[in-house]
C-alpha cells in the first residue's frame, strides 16, 4: 500500500467532511433542535478525529477530540447550540482546513508555526468552557421525548437494548457512557443492567480496555431508524441487538440467539429489565414453541421489527460499495485519449472514404459511433452538480451579512444542474465577487429597505439552469440595482464615454466590467476598489463563456453568466472559406441558407422570411485573398437571444471536435476560442461565435470588423 496515496485520500476526504461540517454548522443555527444534523456533525468530527489518528496526525486528533466532546453534550442536549456556540464551531472548522492544507502542502505537521499553534490553543480553551460547565448548559429535554409510564398504559412495553462495546471501543475514541446519556434523550431509560463478566482481577487490568455490557429497558416513542442511528459511529466495534416493543415470541428467540452469554442468563436479564414476564420467559425458552395470540397478545409484533441493526449497516455498505474514489488527474487523461482517439478516427473516415472500399467505410462509420458513445460517457464522468459550489456561498453570507450589519438570505435554485468539474473549480471566484458586490452595493440597509416598501431582510439568489447546450448561472438580488446616471457620469469622468455621446442603457450597465470602474463613494473591506467586476469578466471570457448584466433601480440586479458544459469537446460545425477550415459550435447553429449573388452585399443585412438578420463575412474578416467560389452560404447562428449570420464558401458537415487551446501569442485574438486538427492533419480554427455577435452587434455595417489576429 503507498501511503503518500492514503494520505491524499485521507486529505480529500477530510475537505469533503468539512464542508459538510460547515453546512451542517448553517442548519443548526436554523434548527438548533434538529438532532439528526447534530449527529451527522458529531459523526464528521469522529471521523476525522479517528482517521487522522491513524496517521499519527495529533494535532488534529486533540483539538477534534475537544470539538467532538463537545458534540457530545450538544447531541445529549446538555448544552444548547447558539449563535455564540455555531461561530466558535465554525471558527474551529476553519481552523482543522488549516491544519489539513497545511498537511497537503508538506505531507505531515511538523511545520505547525506558532499562530497557528496559538490559535488552536486558543479555540480549545473556548471549547473546553462548554466542558467545564462555565457557559449555560441547555434546559431539559423536551416532555414529549420522555414519556411517562402513566401515558404508556399498564402493560406499556419498551425497547430492549442489549450492548456489547468491542474491548478497543474507548482506543477509537469512544465513550459508552455516552450512548446510554444519549439515549435517555429519546425516551426514559427504565431499567439498566451492567455484565461484569468479562472483567478481569484488577492486577490484570488495562485501563484502556472496555470488559462491559448493559442491558437496557427504553421506554421512548422513537422508531427504530432513530434508535439505530445512536449507535452510527460504533458498528463496526459492538454489537447491538434491539428487541422491539410487544415483539413475538420468535422475535425474542432470535435476539438471544444473537447474543453471546447463555440463554438462560440472558431470559433472566430480560425479566429483571421487564422486559419479559416469568410466564413469556417460558415460553420463549422452550425451543420451537410460539406463545397463543389470545394470552400474549402484548407480544404481537411483526418478526420484521426485531431485525438487527448489523442488516441496516450491511446495506449502508452495500450502497456505498456502488461509489469508487478516481483521482481527477485519471479522469484528465481519459478525456486527452478519448480526443486524440477521435483525431485518429476521423483521419481513418478519411481514408476509407478517399479509397472508395465500401466494407471500410461501414467499419469506419461503425467505430466513430462507438467513439462518440464512448466521448459522452467520459465527460459524464467528470460532470458533476453545482449545488455543492452553490452551498458553499451559505457561509459567505452569513459572515458577510454580520460584517456589514444586514440581514441577507441566500436562496439556492437549480443545485442539479450539471458542469464539468473544471468549470465548477473555476467559477468559485467570479461568483464571490458577485455575491460580495451583491450584499455590499445591492442589498440596502434595513431602514431603507422599510421606506421603500421592501421587507427588512434582504435576498440575494443563486440560479443555474441549462440552455441550449449551455449553462447558465444566475446572481440576482432584491436591492437597490444600479444608478444609470451615475455610471455614466463616472465613465465621462474617465473618459469612458464621449460628452456628446449616449449610449444605449445595457452598455451603461456593461461599464461596470471596465477596469478599475467604481461608482462607490467609499472603499470597504469587501468591495469599492473597482478590481473585482473586471476579473469576474476576464474568469468568464477564460472559460469560454460571457456576462451579462440586468438591472432595474431600486428593484435589484441580476448578472447572468453563460458558459459552456464542457472544455474539452464538442460537437462541431465545419466550414470553409477559402483553403482554411474553421469550426462552429453545433449547439449554436441554426439552419444554413444559400445566399444569392450580391445579396446582403451593400447593407449587410438579409432578409430571413420577414425578419432582419445582420451578417458577417468571414472572407472579408480573416482577409482571405482565393478567389470565391461558384456560390456562398449563410450559417445563421444564435447565442444568448442573438442571431447573425455568417456568410462561408462551403458546408463541410458536422466533426467531433477536440478543443486545444490557441498559444499566448493569440491571447487578444478576438473571436477565436480554440483549434483543432483534422482528420486530414489540417488546423481548423474553432470560432467564438458568442464573441462575435457582440462585434456584429456594436459594428453598423457588419463589415468592417477588425481581424482576430489584429492588435489594433
Amino acid at each position: 500500500m503507498n501511503m503518500d496515496d492514503v494520505l491524499q485520500t485521507f486529505i480529500a476526504e477530510s475537505r469533503e467532511l468539512l464542508l459538510q461540517m460547515e453546512d451542517a454548522l448553517l442548519q443548526i443555527e436554523k434548527s438548533p433542535q434538529d438532532l439528526d444534523t447534530i449527529n451527522g456533525l458529531f459523526r464528521v468530527a469522529h471521523t476525522i478525529k479517528g482517521s487522522a489518528g491513524l496517521f499519527g496526525l495529533m494535532p488534529i486528533v486533540e483539538f477534534t477530540h475537544v470539538a467532538e466532546s463537545v458534540l457530545d453534550r450538544v447531541r445529549s442536549l446538555e448544552v444548547r447550540v447558539d449563535e455564540a456556540l455555531s461561530a466558535l464551531f465554525l471558527d474551529a472548522r476553519d481552523h482543522i482546513g488549516q491544519l489539513i492544507d497545511l498537511l497537503a502542502e508538506d505531507g505531515n505537521l511538523d511545520r505547525l508555526d506558532e499562530p497557528l499553534q496559538v490559535q488552536g490553543q486558543r479555540l480549545g480553551e473556548r471549547l473546553a468552557l462548554y466542558l467545564e460547565g462555565s457557559v449555560p448548559t441547555a434546559s431539559p429535554a423536551p416532555q414529549h421525548n420522555r414519556p411517562a409510564a402513566d401515558d404508556r398504559g399498564d402493560s406499556p412495553g419498551h425497547w430492549h437494548l442489549s450492548l456489547r462495546f468491542g474491548p478497543d471501543v474507548l482506543r477509537n475514541g469512544m465513550d459508552p457512557l455516552a450512548f446510554l446519556r444519549y439515549l435517555s434523550t429519546l425516551g426514559r431509560l427504565l431499567h439498566t443492567v451492567t455484565l461484569f463478566e468479562a472483567l478481569p482481577p484488577i492486577a490484570s487490568m488495562d485501563p484502556e480496555t472496555n470488559y462491559l455490557g448493559f442491558e437496557l429497558a427504553l421506554a421512548s416513542d422513537a422508531s427504530r431508524e432513530v434508535i439505530d442511528g445512536a449507535f452510527d459511529f460504533v458498528r463496526d466495534d459492538a454489537l447491538v441487538q434491539i428487541l422491539a416493543p410487544q415483539a413475538t415470541v420468535q422475535a425474542c428467540r432470535a435476539h438471544l440467539d444473537a447474543l453471546p452469554e447463555d440463554n438462560a442468563e440472558l431470559l433472566e436479564l430480560l425479566v429483571r429489565c421487564g422486559t419479559l414476564t416469568e410466564s413469556q420467559a417460558l415460553l420463549v425458552a422452550q425451543e420451537g414453541e410460539q406463545a397463543p395470540a389470545e394470552t400474549h397478545g402484548e407480544l404481537d409484533a411483526p418478526q420484521d421489527s426485531i431485525t438487527p441493526l448489523i442488516k441496516a449497516a450491511k446495506s449502508a455498505a452495500s450502497n456505498e460499495g456502488n461509489l469508487i474514489r478516481v483521482d481527477a488527474a485519471k479522469l484528465d487523461q481519459l478525456i486527452n485519449l478519448v480526443g486524440e482517439l477521435i483525431i485518429a478516427g476521423a483521419g481513418a473516415n478519411l481514408v476509407a472514404v478517399r479509397s472508395g472500399i465500401g466494407e471500410m467505410i461501414e467499419a469506419t462509420s461503425l467505430l466513430s459511433r462507438l467513439v462518440e458513445e464512448v466521448r459522452d460517457s467520459a465527460l459524464t464522468l467528470r460532470m458533476v452538480q453545482i449545488g455543492a459550489t452553490f452551498t458553499r456561498f451559505q457561509r459567505v453570507v452569513r459572515d458577510v451579512s454580520k460584517e456589514l450589519g444586514k440581514d441577507i438570505v441566500l436562496h439556492i435554485g437549480g443545485g442539479e444542474t450539471e458542469l464539468d468539474k473544471t468549470v465548477v473549480e473555476r467559477i468559485g471566484d467570479p461568483l464571490t465577487h458577485l455575491v460580495r458586490n451583491a450584499m455590499d452595493h445591492g442589498i440596502e440597509p434595513a431602514s431603507i429597505r422599510l421606506q421603500r416598501g421592501k421587507p427588512a431582510q434582504g435576498t440575494v439568489r443563486l440560479n443555474a439552469y441549462h440552455e441550449s447546450g449551455s449553462i447558465v448561472i444566475e446572481v440576482s438580488d432584491d436591492g437597490g440595482g444600479l444608478a444609470k446616471d451615475k455610471i455614466l457620469a463616472k465613465a465621462r469622468e474617465r473618459g469612458l464615454v464621449g460628452d456628446g455621446q449616449q449610449p444605449a442603457d445595457k452598455d451603461i450597465l456593461n461599464l461596470i466590467f471596465e477596469p478599475g470602474f467604481s461608482t462607490a463613494d467609499q472603499v470597504s473591506n469587501l468591495s469599492g476598489r473597482g478590481v473585482g467586476m473586471d476579473v469576474v469578466k476576464r474568469n468568464i471570457t477564460a472559460l469560454r463563456g460571457n456576462v451579462s448584466l440586468e438591472s432595474e433601480e431600486g428593484q435589484g440586479t441580476t448578472v447572468r453568466i453563460r458558459l459552456p458544459l464542457t472544455l474539452a469537446i464538442i460537437d462541431g460545425f465545419l466550414i470553409g472559406v477559402g483553403k482554411a477550415s474553421y469550426v462552429i459550435p453545433l449547439n449554436m447553429v441554426e439552419e444554413c441558407i444559400e445566399l444569392a449573388p450580391g445579396q446582403g452585399a451593400e447593407t449587410g443585412y438579409l432578409d430571413l422570411r420577414g425578419d432582419v438578420l445582420p451578417i458577417l463575412r468571414l472572407r472579408d474578416m480573416f482577409d482571405v485573398q482565393e478567389p470565391r467560389g461558384n456560390r456562398e452560404n449563410v450559417v445563421v447562428v444564435q447565442y444568448a437571444g442573438m442571431r447573425a449570420g455568417l456568410v462561408v464558401d462551403r458546408l463541410q458537415g458536422e466533426f467531433q471536435t477536440v478543443i486545444k487551446p490557441l498559444g499566448k501569442v493569440f491571447g487578444e485574438a478576438h473571436g477565436l476560442g480554440g483549434f483543432t486538427i483534422l482528420g486530414s492533419g489540417a488546423v481548423a480554427l474553432i470560432l467564438d461565435i458568442p464573441n462575435l455577435l457582440g462585434l456584429v452587434a456594436k459594428d453598423a455595417t457588419h463589415r468592417s470588423i477588425q481581424s482576430p489576429l489584429s492588435t489594433q
